[in-house]
C-alpha cells in the first residue's frame, strides 16, 4: 500500500488548478476527493482533468464538478491477488482501500508488482501452555493447533512472509521440540527462523532480552502467536517508522453495554440518566513494534511482560503510540475462539 496516501486526500471545494498541483506533486497520479468523514466521494486523474478542461472547464472550477464519483473500492484486508486480479479488469493503477466507509489507504499496481523485502526481525511468542484449550493442548503446542486444516502459528508466518519480512525469531517453552520440527530453519517457506528458548516463562517483553545480540539494528515487530489477523504489517511498520516512536502498540475498539440504567448525581440530587450507555475502549491487540533502542534495555533473563516495558518507556519520556486496526482479529484463548476461528477461517482472506 502506498504510504503517501494521505497527501493526495483533498475536499470537493479545492479547485480543479490545487488538485492537479497536488497530483503534480505526488507519484501517485490520482487523488482522493472527501468529506469531513473521511468517507470517499469520488477519485480524479490528470486524465480526468484534461478530457474536463477539453470540454470547457475552468481550472478554478471546483473539483466535485468533474470528479468519477463511482470509482473501484476495496475492503481494507484484500489480499495481493485479488487487487491485482482487480486492476486488471478494471484497467487501474490504484485503488482506493475503505474501512468502514472510511478511506484509510491507496493500493497501487506499482506497490503491488514490486513488493519490498524486509530485513527487519519478526519475533513471534509460542512458548504459552495454551491452559484454557486443554485437553487439546495436553499433547500439542497451542499454535500448532490447526485452523482450517494449518497451524495458526504457520498462518501468522504466512501473513508476514506475504507482507515480505524474511527473518523471524520464535519464542518457544511448552513442547518446544515439536515446534522446531515442524518449521525447522525456514527454509520450507524461503525464509530465516531462529528459535529463543525460555527455560522459565520471561513475559512476553522479558523474552526480549534473549534474542540474539547481533539482532539486526532496525525496529522490530513483535507479536502473540496464537493473535489470527489480516492485519497490514507493513503499514503499521511504516507509521513507526514515520513518527520514530520507540514503540508502537497496535489496539483495536473493544465496546461493554452497560445492562442497567446509569445514574449520574451531585450528591443526592439526580442530574442525568443514561439507559444501558455502551463504553468504548482501545485494548491491546498483542502486536507491537519495537525500536532497537527499548529492545537493548531489556536484561537477558528479566522477566518483564510487555505493558510495564511500555510504562518504563512512558515514564522515560520516550515516544510510544498506539496504532488503532480495523481488519480481522481474534485471540485464540479460550475454547470458544477456537471454534470461531474454524468458522472465520472460511469466509477471512488471511
Amino acid at each position: 500500500m502506498s504510504h503517501d496516501w494521505q497527501k493526495v486526500l483533498v475536499s470537493p471545494n479545492e479547485t480543479i488548478r490545487q488538485v492537479l498541483t497536488v497530483i503534480n506533486q505526488q507519484a501517485l497520479k490520482l487523488a482522493m476527493v472527501i468529506d469531513d468523514k473521511n468517507q470517499l466521494l469520488g477519485t480524479v486523474s490528470d486524465g480526468d482533468i484534461r478530457r474536463a478542461i477539453l470540454k470547457g472547464a475552468s481550472l478554478e472550477d471546483p473539483i466535485d464538478q468533474v470528479m468519477f464519483r463511482n470509482p473501484t473500492t476495496a475492503i481494507l484486508g484484500t489480499k495481493r491477488e485479488k487487487l491485482l486480479e482487480l486492476m486488471d479488469k478494471k484497467q487501474l493503477h490504484a485503488i482506493p482501500i475503505i474501512s468502514n466507509n472510511e478511506v484509510v489507504g491507496l493500493e497501487t499496481l506499482y506497490a503491488l508488482l514490486h513488493k519490498q523485502t524486509y530485513n527487519n526481525p519478526v519475533f513471534l511468542m509460542a512458548g504459552g501452555f495454551g491452559t484454557r484449550l486443554r485437553p487439546l493442548t495436553d499433547n500439542c503446542p497451542k499454535p500448532l493447533l490447526k485452523v482450517g486444516g494449518k497451524p495458526i502459528l504457520e498462518i501468522v508466518l504466512d501473513n508476514f512472509i506475504k507482507a515480505g519480512f524474511v527473518n523471524f525469531y520464535i519464542s518457544t517453552h511448552y513442547m518446544p521440540e515439536m515446534i522446531r520440527e515442524y518449521f525447522g530453519d525456514g527454509s520450507k517457506w524461503q525464509v530465516n527462523i531462529t528459535y529463543v528458548h525460555e527455560e522459565t516463562p520471561l513475559g512476553t517483553g522479558g523474552a526480549l532480552g534473549l534474542l540474539p545480540s547481533d539482532l539486526a539494528d532496525l525496529p522490530l515487530i513483535l507479536m502473540n502467536g496464537d493473535v489470527l489477523t489480516n492485519v497490514d504489517f507493513e503499514r503499521v511498520l511504516a507509521f513507526h517508522n514515520k513518527n520514530a516512536a520507540s514503540a508502537t502498540m497496535c489496539v483495536r475498539d473493544y465496546e461493554y453495554q452497560v445492562p442497567f440504567g446509569v445514574i449520574n448525581g451531585e450528591g443526592n440530587r439526580i442530574v442525568s440518566m443514561v439507559e444501558k450507555p455502551i463504553q468504548r475502549y482501545f485494548v491491546n491487540a498483542g502486536i507491537y513494534v519495537i525500536s532497537p533502542e527499548l529492545r537493548k534495555s531489556v536484561q537477558q533473563n528479566q522477566r518483564l511482560d510487555m505493558p510495564t516495558l511500555l510504562e518504563q518507556a512512558i515514564e522515560r519520556n520516550r515516544e510510544v503510540l498506539m496504532f488503532p486496526i480495523h481488519e480481522y482479529w481474534l485471540d485464540i484463548g479460550r475454547k470458544e475462539d477456537f471454534e470461531r476461528a474454524q468458522i472465520d477461517i472460511a469466509t477471512i482472506e488471511f
